[in-house]
């Protein structure tokens, strides 16, 4: 294509020349240069351009604020998770518990990790997209300014040729006089109009650089949280390391308290029904003595009716008797069971949980048959109520003492309390050698 400034040199040869050659071919050439010069760069092709390189930066712009409302919703939940996991710590039972939280925050702290990794490339493909932008407008810059020159240095070394009066008066008809002085007018418009071009072309280059530099500086915020948030997700699996190490400590720690509590059950349940017997044999071996003893006063026929009327007396409130302590929760019912280390047992009462150091009251008159101390160090009685006999064990005090008739809610004592803060108590309810489910009997 034939440039800008070897069309003004071609337009103005007709100045020297004559009127048939400017008639002629230069005619061709004032047009040809009017339509190149008055559209030195479409419009219509810029903003198309435009927006084929800003198509990818609304899509990545649209994802950006979308994975922003994500990491928001992260860092929310790992707020509340460290928030949990704070209260968890405090309480020295909930290792399970706190490693439970620990995975599950480690699970966010991914997510999170994930999101800025989204956030970088797409700010990349952005910076990529900018700088892409950059060098086509530092290049239709170098374009225009190349194009500005030579039209500058073609119109310098026609400068002669100018003159108005000049055009106006070295024609040879009027027409070619109009076209001299209109075209004159559209280089001096062009120029004005190119530079103009320049400037709003630097302007764009300059607010698009700020861009960049704007984006460099969300890229380095970005890749510092990306550190940060490493380095804190680190440290969690470490954490996580160290709660699974505790965890297991006192997984095992908590089998062997349980082997020991199950141990001493077995030991109590044996130790009551060997109480249980020797209190039949020694009930067995006053009525034979009773009955073979002589006398008038028949002290030994009162005594074994006061018996009789007791054990019909009892049996007939079965449903209807207090329950022995106020309670939270039954922790064991009566009957076999399968205990935490695999092996059966049997509850031959009803464990209940209290409050630390509730009262324990006798569900029904009788005598204190023994009061004995349990495998575990606590304190157990035995009331019987002619053939009935009820059990308490694993009290912490007893206010009664062997042979001392109770009456129905009388204070016998009140439960222990573990170390670990529980208070269980265990009821037992027996006929002979046959032990009962109290629920059967209690109201």
């Amino acid at each position: 294509m034939t440039s800008n400034a070897s069309l003004i040199g071609k337009l103005f040869q007709g100045v020297k020349g004559s009127e048939k050659g400017v008639k002629g071919s230069e005619r061709t050439n004032v047009q040809t240069a009017a339509n190149v010069l008055s559209l030195p760069f479409s419009p219509f092709h810029f903003l198309s351009l435009l927006f084929f390189l800003l198509l990818p930066t609304l899509a990545s712009g649209q994802s950006k604020k979308q994975l922003e409302r994500d990491k928001a919703r992260v860092e929310q939940e790992i707020k509340k998770l460290n928030s949990d996991l704070a209260k968890a710590k405090k309480n020295s039972r909930s290792s399970q518990q706190q490693l439970n939280l620990l995975e599950k925050k480690i699970s966010e702290r991914t997510k999170l990790i994930n999101n800025i990794n989204g956030q970088v490339n797409l700010l990349n493909m952005r910076m990529t997209q900018t700088e892409d932008s950059i060098s086509l407008i530092r290049t239709q810059i170098d374009s225009l300014k190349l194009e500005y020159g030579r039209v500058v240095r073609a119109l310098y070394n026609e400068r002669g040729n100018l003159d108005k009066m000049v055009l106006l008066l070295d024609t040879k008809s009027y027409n070619y006089a109009y076209l001299r002085t209109k075209y004159y007018r559209d280089y001096s418009r062009y120029r004005r109009r190119q530079a103009a071009h320049i400037q709003q072309k630097e302007q764009e280059l300059g607010d698009i650089s700020l861009d960049l530099q704007r984006q460099q500086r969300e890229q380095s915020d970005l890749l510092a949280q990306q550190r940060r948030q490493k380095d804190q997700l680190s440290r969690e699996q470490k954490e996580k390391q160290q709660s699974l190490k505790a965890s297991k400590q006192q997984e095992k720690s908590l089998q062997q308290q349980i082997a020991k509590k199950e141990q001493q059950k077995r030991q109590l349940q044996q130790q009551i029904q060997k109480i249980i017997n020797e209190e039949i044999a020694k009930a067995a071996s006053r009525k034979k003595k009773g009955s073979t003893a002589t006398g008038s006063s028949g002290s030994t026929t009162t005594a074994s009716s006061a018996e009789v009327a007791l054990t019909a007396d009892f049996a007939s409130n079965k449903g209807r008797l207090p329950w022995p302590c106020y309670y939270d929760k039954v922790s064991r019912e009566y009957g076999k069971y399968t205990h935490a280390s695999g092996g059966q047992n049997m509850n031959n009462g009803i464990d209940l949980l209290c409050k630390a150091g509730a009262p324990v009251k006798a569900v029904f008159n009788g005598t204190v048959s023994r009061v004995f101390t349990c495998p575990n160090g606590t304190r157990g009685i035995i009331v019987r109520h002619g053939e009935y006999m009820t059990v308490y064990a694993n009290l912490a005090t007893v206010t009664v003492s062997e042979g001392r008739d109770v009456a129905t809610n009388q204070n016998l004592g009140t439960v222990y309390t573990a170390d670990d803060g529980t208070a269980e108590f265990s009821f037992q309810l027996w006929k002979g050698t046959t032990s009962q489910n109290p629920r059967q009997w209690l109201r």
